[in-house]
C-alpha cells in the first residue's frame, strides 16, 4: 500500500476514533470562541452536533453559520505531543428542524452512540441539532505528513510539501 493510500485509509476512519469535536465560531463582533461537543457523522462527512441554545457556540452559529471543527488524537495515545493526528474542516452550519424525519434519525444515531442521556436532551426545548457541512479540510498525521482535503465527496488528499 502506498503512502497516500495509507493516509487515505487513516483519514476515512480517524473521525470515529474520537467522540467529540472542537468547534470554533465567531460572534457578531468577530470575537472567536472555541468549545467542544460530541458528534455523529454521516457517510457524506456531514457532522451533526446536538447542543444547548445556551452555549456560546450555538448562539454564534445563529449569527454566523461558518464554523471550523477539529478532530484531534487523545494526548494520552499520541506518540509525540507536537505531532498529534488531527483533522480539521471548514463547515457551514444548518439547523435541523425538531421532530422532522431527519431530526429523529439523527437523534437515534446520538442515542445509539451516547446512550440514554440523549432522551433527556430530546425533552429539553433549548437543545438543537445542527448539520455542519464541510467544504474543505486538512489532515495531519505527523511531522511532514499533512494533506489538504478537497473534492466533491471530500475524498481527495493532496500531500502538502514545503515547495
Amino acid at each position: 500500500m502506498s503512502k497516500i493510500e495509507q493516509a487515505q485509509a487513516e483519514y476515512e476512519t480517524f473521525p470515529q476514533t474520537v467522540e467529540s469535536v472542537i468547534i470554533s465560531t465567531v460572534n457578531q463582533a468577530g470575537i472567536p470562541n472555541t468549545g467542544y461537543t460530541p458528534f455523529v457523522m454521516d457517510d457524506a462527512k456531514n457532522i451533526y452536533i446536538y447542543v444547548s441554545g445556551l452555549a456560546i457556540h450555538t448562539q454564534n452559529i445563529h449569527i454566523n453559520p461558518r464554523v471550523s471543527v477539529l478532530f484531534i488524537e487523545d494526548e494520552s495515545k499520541c506518540y509525540q505531543i507536537f505531532a498529534r493526528r488531527r483533522l480539521s474542516f471548514d463547515c457551514t452550519a444548518t439547523l435541523i428542524e425538531r421532530e422532522t424525519e431527519t431530526w429523529n434519525q439523527i437523534v437515534a444515531q446520538f442515542k445509539a452512540r451516547f446512550g440514554e442521556l440523549i432522551e433527556v436532551f430530546r425533552g429539553l426545548p433549548d437543545f438543537r441539532i445542527f448539520r455542519l457541512t464541510p467544504s474543505a479540510g486538512r489532515f495531519v498525521i505527523g511531522f511532514g505528513t499533512a494533506y489538504e482535503i478537497s473534492g466533491e465527496q471530500l475524498d481527495k488528499l493532496v500531500h502538502i510539501t514545503g515547495k
